[in-house]
């Protein structure tokens, strides 16, 4: 997407958390340069303990597009971006993560698998994809259930990235400010909040109690006790059921 957060932002981000950021340009949908990427991880370190196939890429999302209404290369492209990068990754991947003695394979999506069945989410192509990423966790749990790799879906709450602030024209040191236009966008949390819910689910001994769930990162703050970096603990999917669609003026009291 041209955005400097997506690999480079991101490495320098672990150095500064202490850790040893290396950015990779990898194309999810070259099954070579995948392959290329995972022995690279091979020859450095002999296996993978954690895989977090968050990968989408879809610059513009026709909202409120019917399947007739949409435009169908992009609409179809959407689901090459959603669908076959995880694939792909999975496919070179988890022997891989399969070495490891406590693996750990996340597919991040957006929405619990409760609201994602009982909802539409707001274009056809769009629903598609999100549907395809919870099948995938589902496929992948049962397929990984006799190993030591726990597999799981994840979703984070309203997400402030980066693209997104800029959307709303504000960052993050202001973003309350875009509650004045979108005032259940006080549920919003920053993207340090579902990497927490990662380390603390690859911190876990007993992670494998996950195995096969949907989990979100406002329900796991409440059980390992982690923040996001404002101290508060959203549970955006809660509030979206409870106060958005239900019609209800925005209010986050007893939701962050």
């Amino acid at each position: 997407m041209g955005r400097g957060e997506t690999i480079e932002e991101t490495a320098a981000l672990v150095d500064a958390a202490g850790g040893h950021g290396i950015a990779v340009r990898v194309d999810h949908l070259v099954p070579d340069e995948v392959s290329a990427l995972i022995k690279r991880i091979d020859a450095a370190h002999g296996r993978l303990d954690v895989l977090v196939n968050d990968i989408f890429g879809a610059p513009h999302i026709e909202w409120g597009k019917s399947v007739w209404e949409s435009d169908l290369p992009y609409g179809l492209k959407m689901l090459r971006l959603a669908i076959d990068t995880h694939a792909i990754t999975s496919h070179f991947a988890i022997p891989l993560l399969l070495r490891s003695e406590r693996g750990l394979l996340v597919e991040v999506n957006d929405g619990t698998a409760e609201y994602n069945q009982t909802r539409y989410r707001n274009s056809f192509f769009y629903d598609l994809a999100k549907g395809g990423v919870q099948r995938m966790a589902f496929a992948l749990a049962h397929e990984l259930r006799n190993t030591q790799t726990t597999a799981v879906m994840l979703t984070p709450g309203w997400l402030r990235s980066e693209a997104m602030l800029d959307a709303f024209g504000v960052t993050e040191s202001n973003w309350q400010d875009a509650t004045h236009r979108i005032p259940h966008f006080a549920i919003s949390e920053s993207p340090a909040f579902v990497g927490r819910a990662v380390a603390a689910l690859a911190a876990d001994e007993n992670a494998s109690r996950w195995h096969g769930h949907s989990l979100s990162s406002g329900e796991l703050a409440r059980v390992y006790g982690f923040t996001d970096i404002d101290g508060s603990q959203p549970d955006a999917w809660r509030y979206l059921i409870e106060v958005q669609d239900a019609g209800l003026p925005a209010n986050v009291a007893g939701y962050r």
